[in-house]
């Protein structure tokens, strides 16, 4: 970020926290798409994302005196939707399967393969179950390191390992089937 959009963000930051309604606007819509797209990779679920999303900038409006400027607004928003996603998949009563094993040493996924399209891949993922999805977004996607994924979900760094490694060979199973 340049130094002038990143004083535009302290400005608007700043006028979040005066409570100023023009301010709250602006960051919600200019983060509202992005943040949309992380619930829905965690939860697959377009109307439970849209709720996700809505709680989120409610919490973010709540807690928005805390924020520090230690992170980039983009980042500290995006935390409180992955945090607010994982609670709805939690309380989805589905029990997200985390086996403390050593990871299989599955190769990247391929991606550009003859005849696999993004739609194709992002149908599949959104068919992975709950905690595979969650693992593999976060480190994929979000670009989260195994240690980071340990930390927001409260497991092991061996578990979100295993677990990534067995999202990606059911996420290739579930392709070349098609």
């Amino acid at each position: 970020m340049t130094a002038e959009q990143l004083d535009f963000r302290r400005d608007l930051i700043e006028g979040c926290k005066r409570g100023e309604r023009q301010a709250q606007r602006q960051l919600y819509e200019d983060y509202c798409d992005a943040m949309y797209n992380v619930a829905l990779r965690i939860v697959g679920d377009t109307h439970k994302a849209e709720d996700i999303l809505q709680t989120s900038f409610l919490d973010v409006f709540r807690a928005i005196d805390s924020y520090n400027y230690s992170a980039t607004p983009g980042a500290w928003i995006k935390r409180i939707v992955i945090n607010n996603s994982i609670s709805t998949v939690r309380r989805k009563g589905v029990a997200m399967v985390y086996l403390d094993e050593t990871p299989d040493r599955a190769e990247e996924l391929p991606m550009n393969e003859e005849g696999l399209s993004m739609t194709s891949i992002k149908s599949a993922i959104a068919k992975l179950p709950d905690g595979y999805r969650t693992i593999l977004t976060l480190y994929l996607i979000d670009g989260y390191d195994h240690g980071e994924i340990s930390d927001i979900l409260d497991i092991s760094v061996a578990t979100s390992k295993s677990q990534y490694s067995r999202a990606k060979k059911k996420l290739r199973s579930m392709i070349s089937r098609r």
